[in-house]
C-alpha cells in the first residue's frame, strides 16, 4: 500500500527538537529496491551528515524529502507535519530547502534575481496581484530585494550580483544556489554534494559557511555528500546507508569507525 492510501499514519515523534523523523521508508523502482526501511530522526540545529557509496540511495532520500518520488512504505514528519500527501511545491512553503547536485540555476539571469528566485514561496501577493499592481505588491518586492541583497552580502557575492551566472565560475554558482535555497528561509536545509566539483581550498572554505549557516540562520542541515573530510568535520551526527539500508547512525567518530562503514567504502572488513 502506498503511504499516500495509507489510513492509519503514525503520529510525528512526541520529542519537540526532532525537526525530521524518518520511518521505515521503503522505495521500489520495478523491482529494485532503492531504499529498505530507512528510519533515522534529525535534531532542530543539528548538522547531519547522509554518506554511502554511489547508489546506497542518498539522493533517493533527498528526492522523497523534497517530493519528488513517491514512497512505497513509511511515513516521513517534518515539524509534526506528515510529508507523504504533499505536492512538491508546498515542501518550500513548510520550510525545507534544497541544492541539487546538478546545478539548477537560471543561467541567463543574474545573481541577485536567481537568489530572488528563492523567495517566492514566502510572498504573499499572487499572479493577479503583481499583474495589477495592487497595494502591497511594492511593499513586498522591496522586501524581497532587501532580503535577497542580504543574502548576497552574507556569501560575498556582491562583486558578481548583477552578472548573469552563466558567466561565473562553478564554485560561485554552487553559492548563488545556496542562496537561493536559503531565500525560502526554510527550517531544514538539504544540501546534495554540495563539495561536488571544489577544489581543496573551496572545500574547506564550504565547510565553514555550513556552520556559519546554521549558527546566523537558526536552521537545521541535512547533507549529502562523499567528500568525508568535509562531513565529518562539520557534521553533529552521520548516517550511512549501503544499497539501500541503514547501517549506521551515530556520532561521526563512531560512524568513521564503524565495521560495516569501513567495508562499504574500503570492500574488507574492518
Amino acid at each position: 500500500m502506498n503511504a499516500q492510501e495509507t489510513s492509519t499514519a503514525p503520529r510525528a515523534p512526541k520529542a519537540p527538537d526532532v525537526l525530521l523523523s524518518v520511518q521505515e521508508v521503503t522505495v521500489r523502482f520495478r523491482g529494485i529496491v532503492a531504499l529498505d526501511g530507512v528510519s533515522f530522526d534529525v535534531h532542530r540545529g543539528q548538522i547531519a551528515g547522509l554518506i554511502g557509496p554511489n547508489g546506497a540511495g542518498k539522493t533517493t532520500l533527498f528526492n522523497c524529502l523534497s517530493r519528488l518520488y513517491d514512497y512505497s512504505e513509511g511515513h516521513i514528519h517534518f515539524d509534526g507535519q506528515l510529508l507523504d500527501p504533499m505536492t512538491r511545491h508546498k515542501t518550500a512553503e513548510i520550510g525545507i530547502g534544497r541544492t541539487f547536485q546538478n546545478l539548477a540555476l537560471y543561467k541567463t539571469m543574474s545573481v541577485l534575481d536567481n537568489i530572488k528566485v528563492g523567495a517566492h514561496c514566502r510572498a504573499q501577493q499572487g499572479f493577479l496581484a503583481h499583474a495589477l499592481r495592487l497595494p502591497g505588491v511594492a511593499q513586498e518586492e522591496a522586501k524581497i530585494l532587501a532580503d535577497a541583497q542580504r543574502l548576497v552580502e552574507f556569501l560575498d557575492l556582491q562583486d558578481v550580483a548583477h552578472r548573469k551566472v552563466s558567466d561565473l565560475p562553478f564554485g560561485t554558482q554552487k553559492r548563488v544556489e545556496l542562496g537561493r535555497a536559503l531565500a525560502s528561509q526554510p527550517q531544514l536545509l538539504l544540501l546534495d554534494e554540495p563539495a561536488a566539483g571544489l577544489n581543496h581550498e573551496e572545500v574547506s572554505a564550504l565547510g565553514d559557511l555550513i556552520q556559519h549557516i546554521r549558527d546566523e540562520f537558526k536552521i537545521t542541515v541535512l547533507l549529502v555528500e562523499h567528500h568525508m573530510s568535509l562531513v565529518m568535520s562539520v557534521s553533529d551526527k552521520v548516517v550511512a546507508l549501503n544499497f539501500g539500508k541503514k547501517i549506521a547512525d551515530d556520532t561521526p567518530t563512531n560512524v568513521r569507525q564503524h565495521p560495516e562503514v569501513i567495508q562499504a567504502y574500503l570492500g574488507t572488513a574492518a
